[in-house]
């Protein structure tokens, strides 16, 4: 029997873990993250720096996909970690000390009157968790979500999220979820009508829908809507919440609060996997409010002792350094200067976010002549996935790490810890200027791409 231990993990060359992921995980993403060089290992992160096994350093855009508004291993949170490491950490014949004060400060920085806290792991599982509490509550079946959305990829989250990519090959869903099209309030009345739908369920921006933010008011509009049809409003902010917009929680920008709220990712201080709903004492209760139906939902590992430490940190620091400010003003900053590329680049089609969650559209070049040369390989490259070469160059030329979105494979995502040095976003412009600058970049990038691929 070949068992590797801790140290042995820690001494593992590069090539061996390329080799273990190949054998043992998953193959075929390890060949497309190969393509544009995102294949490499790194081994030590601080803050908005991570390193690599060569000892450079490189600047992380990315975030986790919004899950280190603090940025890599905050030390308050790997503080708060080990000052309970003797604590149970799961013990469900008990009351939990830590899961009951981080649901007490939840409620405290949620808009309204959110009180009920129900813990789990992920995301996904806090939108499982939404669903069916909106189905039990109410006594209602029907689920209405966006075209664009993305709420996660388990089967009752999958059936509410908006791309067809991701779901069809796992039909059939659940049934009962009918898409309406992000910001079109008249979609929206006209299945509300029908007095059969249990919740709408929308994120205040289509962060992996490409950084869509709806029209103006909108959120407003679709409370008012819930309230008079008796639909409760789920709000998703798992990646918009916690500060990311320049608000605690984006729905917080038109002063609208949901009936239940889904969180997760950047509430674990991105050290602990942590998910959380919440919910109204009412609602809560109309589902779970007995001795018979308190156990209908659980979760072995929710509001475990650690991560609810790491939670309790995470909210404590955001509060204390005015995180909300920084991701607001770094966020005004980022897209005035965006925008002043825009302007002085027809490759970048549109820039649009809020806070630090901020999107940049490219459009590719498209060439006859390579296009013919490599039968279409290029034209594909740049209808589709440019945005992925630009991210490429990013890191390789930069030291920058950065993405794409989900549903929009065209979009750059901007989401880096909200604490970020100032000086880091102006290499950040400065790197996309050089890139954008020489004519001929598309073209190198495409034909790397072409060669990796081969």
């Amino acid at each position: 029997m070949n068992l590797y231990d801790i140290e042995d993990a820690l001494n593992l060359k590069e090539k061996d873990i390329k080799k273990l992921h190949n054998e043992y995980l998953n193959p075929s993403l390890v060949n497309t993250m190969k393509l544009i060089n995102f294949d490499r290992v790194y081994e030590k992160a601080l803050g908005s720096i991570v390193v690599d096994s060569e000892d450079k350093e490189y600047i992380d855009f990315l975030g986790g996909y919004g899950s280190l508004n603090l940025g890599h291993n905050p030390p308050s949170v790997v503080k708060a970690i080990e000052r309970v490491k003797e604590l149970p950490n799961i013990l469900q014949a008990s009351l939990g000390r830590l899961n009951a004060v981080l649901a007490s400060n939840l409620a405290e920085i949620t808009p309204g009157n959110l009180q009920r806290v129900f813990f789990c792991n992920s995301g996904a599982e806090a939108v499982e968790g939404a669903l069916k509490l909106a189905k039990i509550s109410t006594n209602k079946t029907k689920i209405i979500y966006c075209e664009g959305s993305f709420h996660g990829k388990s089967i009752g989250a999958l059936s509410v999220t908006g791309r067809q990519k991701y779901k069809k090959p796992f039909y059939p869903l659940l049934p009962g979820c009918e898409a309406v099209p992000f910001g079109d309030i008249t979609a929206l009345l006209s299945k509300l009508k029908g007095g059969d739908v249990a919740a709408f369920i929308l994120e205040c921006i289509q962060g992996e829908g490409g950084v869509i933010l709806p029209p103006e008011g909108y959120l407003k509009i679709v409370r008012d809507l819930c309230s008079k049809h008796n639909v409760l409003m789920i709000i998703d902010e798992v990646q918009t919440g916690f500060g990311r917009t320049g608000k605690m929680f984006a729905c917080e920008h038109e002063s609208v609060t949901p009936d239940i709220m889904c969180l997760a990712k950047s509430l674990g201080g991105g050290v602990m996997p942590i998910g959380a709903y919440i919910t109204t004492e009412n609602i809560h209760d109309k589902a779970y409010g007995s001795m018979d139906t308190a156990m209908l939902h659980t979760s072995t590992f929710g509001g475990n002792t650690m991560a609810s430490a790491a939670g309790i940190a995470t909210i404590n620091e955001l509060i204390n350094e005015d995180i909300c400010k920084q991701a607001h003003d770094k966020g005004k900053f980022l897209l005035t200067e965006l925008n002043k590329l825009k302007d002085k680049y027809g490759v970048i089609k549109e820039v649009r976010g809020k806070g630090l969650l901020i999107g940049i559209e490219l459009q590719g070049k498209n060439n006859k002549f390579l296009n013919k040369i490599t039968k279409g390989t290029l034209n594909n490259l740049s209808e589709e996935y440019y945005a992925s070469l630009v991210a490429g160059k990013l890191l390789n030329e930069h030291g920058i790490i950065t993405a794409y979105t989900l549903n929009n494979p065209n979009v750059i995502r901007i989401e880096p810890a909200l604490n970020i040095n100032h000086e880091y976003l102006i290499k950040l412009i400065d790197a996309l200027d050089n890139i954008f600058s020489d004519n001929q970049s598309f073209i190198k990038m495409a034909f790397s791409s072409i060669k990796n691929k081969i």
